[in-house]
């Protein structure tokens, strides 16, 4: 079975996962499994996918839409080496929402464009040239720091839908936070969705919810697609989101070569590639951007199965869901109040994701030049300091991650010619290094011998 010139063989008997193994990308079970486990894809994603255009007042069922084209873009482009669903970014809330106030919606998707070309570019020349550079200019100080004032950016936008509604907002929030605790598997991987659910529906007790829009939509139409228009002024607003959707393709990657057991380092600038090429297309049509889905990787953990046919039938799906009018206008009506409770958690995890880079790359703060670019880059973001010159407008996460950037590579150029930083970038903790530690600690605590 074939499609688009990518072959399956089947895994053992097609029915299970032999114990102790996997199934590869270049695998599959069954056509009935594998298209369930499709089907599992799209609910993993659905919750946050969705969460992006309703926040940002762009139409659900185009972002659906081009979800599912971009994923299936994405399985060409990578040559179905890389399973991934590619659904809504959450980098792009920021710089969507700053753009529409100044651009309008077609502005705003002439950033998506932009940020989507400048990170196809970037595939480019990493698929030429290798990853290492990437490390280089983005070490896991600076990545986190970028992330996570990504996140914490959003906080007023957040509280401004939270006050909408408080009660509803906290029985979302709280139904949330319950989930993710209470149960274990996929429900628990699927808090969000079900915290919007039980949201909405407290929303619909109390009146929250309008469906007149709904009423007068067609069961089966075509998304509404927007064009772009391109303006200087969105620049700084969309370049920084690059550098994250650069650090979760990576890593996804990574994530993904460590559960199958396969180097798909050949594949990285393939992935960037595809990413930034499906975040063209969405912009060019009226979608969000895109990038590589951590909520499908909980999927393939839990099933073992990472054969990219399953990625196939969840994006064909995602696609044949989009042509609903009703079912898109039905999703619009999820109101301020649990999208508050909801961007709450997410806004806030995004930001802890930056702080859980610097703990898994073991990020040593007592390093000056670490301390400083966080510091700095944090209190920018988060304040949303603002510089404009011209038409040009810097916001917080432009400028936040700028002085991430900045000030890391000039503090390391200054401690370099000077000799001034003497405590390492990472903490080694193995035995060895602690030993070796403790024995230098010890000499130069002994007092120095007479001669």
């Amino acid at each position: 079975m074939s499609m688009l010139g990518t072959k399956w063989k089947l895994h053992g008997n097609g029915k299970s996962v032999r114990p102790g193994e996997v199934v590869r990308p270049d695998e599959r079970l069954t056509w009935p499994l594998t298209v369930g486990i499709g089907m599992q894809h799209v609910v993993a994603m659905f919750g946050a996918t969705f969460l992006v255009p309703i926040i940002t007042g762009m139409p659900p069922a185009t972002t659906l839409f081009f979800s599912g084209i971009g994923t299936l873009l994405f399985l060409v482009i990578t040559q179905g080496r890389v399973p991934s669903y590619l659904g809504s970014s959450f980098a792009f809330i920021a710089p969507i929402m700053a753009s529409q106030q100044q651009f309008g919606v077609p502005g705003a998707l002439g950033g998506v464009v932009l940020a989507g070309a400048t990170l196809a570019v970037v595939g480019a020349v990493v698929q030429k040239f290798g990853a290492g550079w990437i490390n280089r200019v983005m070490p896991p100080i600076v990545t986190g720091a970028i992330v996570a004032l990504i996140g914490l950016n959003l906080a007023p936008a957040a509280k401004a839908n939270f006050d909408q509604a408080p009660v509803t907002a906290f029985i979302t929030l709280a139904v949330i936070i319950v989930v993710s605790v209470l149960f274990r598997g996929m429900l628990g991987r699927l808090s969000i969705l079900v915290g919007v659910l039980v949201g909405y529906l407290v929303a619909m007790i109390r009146g929250e919810v309008d469906f007149s829009k709904v009423d007068s939509a067609g069961w089966v139409g075509l998304p509404h697609f927007q064009t772009p228009e391109f303006h200087l002024g969105v620049v700084g607003l969309f370049v920084p989101v690059v550098l994250v959707l650069v650090a979760e393709n990576i890593g996804h990657v990574k994530s993904v070569s460590a559960m199958t057991g396969q180097n798909l380092d050949g594949v990285s600038g393939r992935a960037l590639l595809a990413d930034g090429a499906a975040t063209v297309l969405a912009g060019l049509g009226g979608g969000s951007g895109t990038t590589t889905y951590a909520e499908n990787i909980g999927v393939m953990a839990a099933t073992k199965v990472y054969s990219t046919a399953a990625y196939w039938v969840a994006g064909g799906f995602a696609v044949i869901l989009s042509f609903s009018p009703k079912f898109g206008e039905l999703i619009a009506t999820v109101p301020a109040g649990v999208l508050g409770g909801a961007a709450t958690m997410l806004y806030g995890m995004i930001g802890v994701l930056g702080v859980k880079i610097w703990v898994q790359n073991k990020v040593n703060f007592s390093n000056s030049i670490n301390l400083t670019t966080a510091a700095v880059a944090l209190i920018v973001g988060i304040a949303d300091y603002t510089w404009t010159i011209g038409d040009l407008k810097f916001t917080g996460i432009a400028l936040g991650s700028a002085a991430a950037l900045v000030i890391y590579h000039g503090m390391k150029a200054i401690a370099k010619v000077r000799g001034t930083v003497a405590e390492p970038e990472t903490e080694d903790p193995s035995p060895a290094a602690a030993s070796t530690a403790a024995v230098k600690a010890a000499v130069k605590r002994s007092p120095k011998k007479r001669r």
